[in-house]
């Protein structure tokens, strides 16, 4: 399949050769390119959202030749439901990427000029569509559509009115999968975004922008109860975690295969199936929400066994044009060093989504190679507990 905007992400990473991207395996960290990452103190999702994302966004280039007459996607990070509340909180002061911070990065595209601006999320809440489910969560979400001139939603976990998934093929050597069927908006786009939250994973040790990329599987294919042949018919397919964290069967026939059918284990296979599925559906932008977040996983814990989930306030915001890079920015905020590798918080029990990332040559997760601007890290950190460290003794 033809990614005709490969080569502008190619270009952005500072990784100008193709072949590079052909043959990933050839890469080493030394050759992982480096992008600079913004980070901005925001203490309250109020006007100064707006004012420090515009700040960010100039200290990175400007986003006028990112987005002018484009066609722009942001990956939400909706993961759950809205009633999956911490301690009473609305789920997007724990979980969710906060309406202001979206409002105010669809605003800003606007006024940079993007023609079009695409809000995707592969939600829980079955058929439903992506503004109900907003709604469903207390969200003013006509504010968010009338933030800039064609503002769309789309729940992407159906086809809805596409005739048929889009291909993502796996360049170089993948060891998961060979590639990954997804609605056709993660490809009828000029400029991908992630929009993340700050936060552990129970599996991965964090989520940030690269994980948030995860919820773009449509459980159609991708969930447990999906058909062994074809895509099933509605949502209704269960979810991703049997087939993909867990490897306990294979996506239907019509899918590329399953490439390791053997190993079962969490932390080995999250931590591999990321970085490969951002290889094949490359971010142009990533946007991490920490000024309101959790510590304690991707949701609030409902098991003791698992360890406690706690609100917190760190009050930044991070961004930049390579995602590895500005999940490195993203881990080091949170207090881990983002070069640890398993065995060392927050991957006490998960290989390291950055290790890989960085060993397939998509960008460095060595601070030493990455320009911060804007706040220094050594200002912005905000030291969260690993999921290990929150586990009762």
């Amino acid at each position: 399949m033809k990614h005709p905007t490969r080569r502008e992400f190619l270009g952005a990473a500072g990784l100008a050769a193709g072949a590079f991207l052909a043959r990933p395996s050839l890469l080493r960290a030394s050759t992982a390119p480096s992008g600079r990452v913004a980070i901005g103190l925001c203490p309250e999702y109020n006007s100064q959202v707006m004012d420090t994302l515009a700040k960010m966004f100039d200290q990175l280039g400007g986003l006028e030749k990112l987005v002018r007459n484009k066609t722009v996607a942001i990956k939400l990070n909706m993961t759950g439901g809205p009633n999956m509340k911490l301690n009473g909180l609305p789920v997007e002061m724990t979980t969710w990427a906060h309406p202001e911070v979206i409002g105010a990065t669809v605003a800003l595209m606007g006024k940079a000029g993007a023609k079009r601006i695409r809000l995707l999320e592969s939600h829980t809440a079955g058929a439903n569509s992506l503004e109900s489910f907003m709604g469903s969560a207390n969200w003013k979400v006509q504010d968010i559509a009338n933030a800039a001139k064609t503002v769309e939603f789309e729940n992407t976990n159906y086809l809805a009115g596409h005739k048929e998934y889009a291909r993502f093929m796996v360049p170089g050597s993948p060891k998961m999968y060979a590639g990954y069927d997804l609605n056709p908006s993660y490809r009828d786009n000029d400029v991908m975004v992630s929009m993340a939250k700050l936060k552990n994973h129970r599996a991965a040790g964090i989520t940030l922008s690269m994980k948030n990329m995860f919820g773009m599987l449509p459980t159609t294919i991708y969930g447990m109860n999906a058909p062994v042949d074809e895509p099933s018919p509605t949502v209704l397919a269960g979810n991703r975690a049997g087939m993909c964290h867990q490897g306990m069967r294979v996506p239907p026939k019509s899918a590329p295969p399953a490439i390791d059918v053997t190993s079962h284990e969490v932390g080995y296979r999250m931590p591999h199936v990321v970085p490969e599925l951002v290889s094949a559906r490359p971010i142009h932008l990533a946007i991490v929400d920490g000024v309101y977040s959790m510590e304690g996983g991707e949701l609030p814990s409902r098991d003791p066994a698992q360890g406690a989930s706690n609100p917190l306030h760190p009050g930044v915001l991070i961004a930049g044009l390579n995602p590895v890079c500005t999940d490195a920015v993203a881990t080091a905020v949170m207090g881990f060093d983002p070069m640890a590798d398993r065995g060392t918080p927050p991957f006490e029990t998960a290989d390291s989504m950055l290790k890989y990332a960085e060993e397939l040559g998509l960008g460095t997760r060595d601070l030493k190679k990455i320009e911060v601007v804007g706040a220094p890290v050594s200002k912005a950190v905000y030291k969260y507990k690993s999921v290990y460290q929150l586990r009762p003794a």
